[in-house]
């Protein structure tokens, strides 16, 4: 069942409160990638267990694999039976027309990404359709989200080290921060300060101090990708910064994996696959309140 446009705008309204919320409290909002059900329910128990905001989030894959008006009516379904303070992101759009449906869809948090379809895409090109994304937002209010360059990794689990002197070439410059922001209008940066996307055979290293020049020359939210496989006291240090929003996937999916194949292995005959299940989002779901607690976001719902 859709929103209607009063909501939709509604919605919007309380997610910038708590965007807003977040920097003058110095707390990060988690943003959670789902794959199905189970790591939806995984997001919610530890969202009511700790009274946390938390950010749903699906990229392309998701959304073509469960439907945006279905991923709309699940988030909303529990939300009001759980009585959670919870918003969707439209994680890693790589067009503007998937922009568009989502914030048609009434999804609160929209990342137009250009560059994840064209690691090669141009500046310009980046830009303009940014702006025309943030310009279709302002009928309902949705948060755009956006960066000025391809964002390295992906979801995964890499059996590579991370080589640094690579990551750094990627590495946002806090003089292009402020000119991108200026440009498009974009409520929220996503900015590369040693992150990356997917997990590693060893732990990353944030820029704590890049991260404070940049947020020092922009006013706009910040938000960092490539959460998994961070050591804790970075996100603290993040969120003392001005981080407002981390993302979090591939730890999730790793635990959601490994689980099910434990507890596959250890019930052979059992086919009713539901009964399994408990098992596999409670050990999602225990990731998922050891990075809220990192973020400081336990106790900041408002219902």
């Amino acid at each position: 069942m859709g929103l209607t446009i009063k909501q939709i705008r509604d919605n919007t309204v309380r997610a910038r409160h708590l965007m807003q919320r977040s920097r003058s409290q110095n707390f990060a909002v988690g943003a959670f990638n789902i794959d199905n059900q189970e790591t939806l329910i995984a997001v919610v128990k530890a969202a009511q267990k700790l009274q946390s905001p938390v950010l749903v989030e699906v990229s392309h894959g998701e959304v073509e694999a469960l439907g945006l008006d279905n991923i709309r009516d699940m988030v909303d379904n529990y939300k009001n039976e759980y009585g959670l303070e919870m918003y969707i992101n439209l994680d890693h759009s790589p067009t503007v027309e998937a922009c568009k449906r989502a914030i048609d869809a009434g999804f609160e948090f929209i990342h137009i990404d250009i560059s994840q379809a064209n690691h090669d895409a141009p500046l310009d090109e980046i830009v303009a359709k940014t702006k025309e994304v943030v310009e279709y937002a302002k009928f309902t209010g949705a948060l755009v989200e956006a960066e000025e360059r391809y964002f390295m990794g992906s979801s995964n689990l890499h059996t590579e080290t991370i080589d640094y002197e690579e990551v750094k070439k990627y590495n946002t410059k806090p003089s292009e921060a402020v000119d991108f922001v200026k440009q498009t209008g974009i409520d929220t940066i996503a900015v590369q300060i040693g992150n990356l996307h997917g997990l590693y055979p060893v732990p990353k290293e944030l820029d704590i101090e890049l991260l404070q020049e940049i947020r020092n020359g922009i006013d706009c939210q910040i938000s960092l990708h490539g959460g998994s496989g961070t050591p804790l006291h970075y996100f603290e240090e993040a969120a003392k910064v001005g981080v407002s929003k981390i993302n979090i996937n591939s730890d999730m999916r790793y635990a959601f994996r490994k689980t099910l194949e434990k507890v596959l292995a250890d019930n052979p005959d059992e086919y009713a696959v539901v009964k399994l299940m408990p098992q596999v989002y409670e050990a999602v779901q225990k990731v998922v309140e050891e990075k809220i607690g990192a973020f400081g976001s336990a106790g900041k719902a408002v219902v």
